[in-house]
């Protein structure tokens, strides 16, 4: 009797399944919205090693042959990505921006930038699940150097708040940070 396929090759044929029956249709449904044939299929590729890897880190394996609608499946996933997308394209705006500011002559090396906006991409994400009032309290003491009074002051808030604002940012920086 030959033995059952291990969980990870099970989980890449279903991805493979999942990417030949819908792909194209993917990237149809991604270039409607951005318009960008290119773009799309990046993103159509990426909404794909996302399921890929959710399939495969997952203690209890999602089953991709029992999935009843898979373009809902994959437009909900394709939509994260797409949002990810549209934060990176303003988050490099307005570094883009920020840089203008700078004269050329002291404007960092091209690989500098790079690592810049990297760092950017991986600050975003650190904060991302942070709420409006947690973020800005945080932001306020690590970047501005505010004092919790100060702090407190601009955010109408007492001390305490600010205080727990503040740990909750740093207990989430730590759950995220790789």
């Amino acid at each position: 009797m030959p033995a059952s396929p291990p969980a990870e090759t099970s989980a890449s044929h279903d991805v493979g399944s999942l990417y030949f029956h819908h792909h194209r249709w993917l990237c149809g449904w991604l270039q409607a919205r951005i318009g960008n044939v290119c773009e799309a299929a990046d993103l159509a590729q990426d909404t794909f090693v996302r399921v890929l890897v959710a399939v495969a880190a997952t203690e209890r394996p999602l089953r991709l042959d029992t999935l009843h609608e898979p373009r809902a499946y994959l437009t909900t996933v394709a939509k994260r990505v797409l949002c990810n997308h549209y934060r990176r394209q303003a988050l490099e705006r307005a570094w883009l921006q920020a840089l203008a500011q700078v004269p050329e002559a002291e404007q960092p090396s091209p690989e500098r930038q790079l690592i810049i906006v990297e760092a950017l991409h991986a600050i975003d994400v650190m904060l991302d699940g942070l709420s409006g009032r947690v973020r800005e309290a945080f932001l306020l003491a690590q970047l501005e150097g505010l004092s919790y009074g100060e702090i407190a002051r601009r955010l109408a808030v007492c001390e305490r708040s600010v205080k727990r604002y503040v740990a909750q940012g740093l207990a989430h920086c730590m759950r995220v940070s790789p």
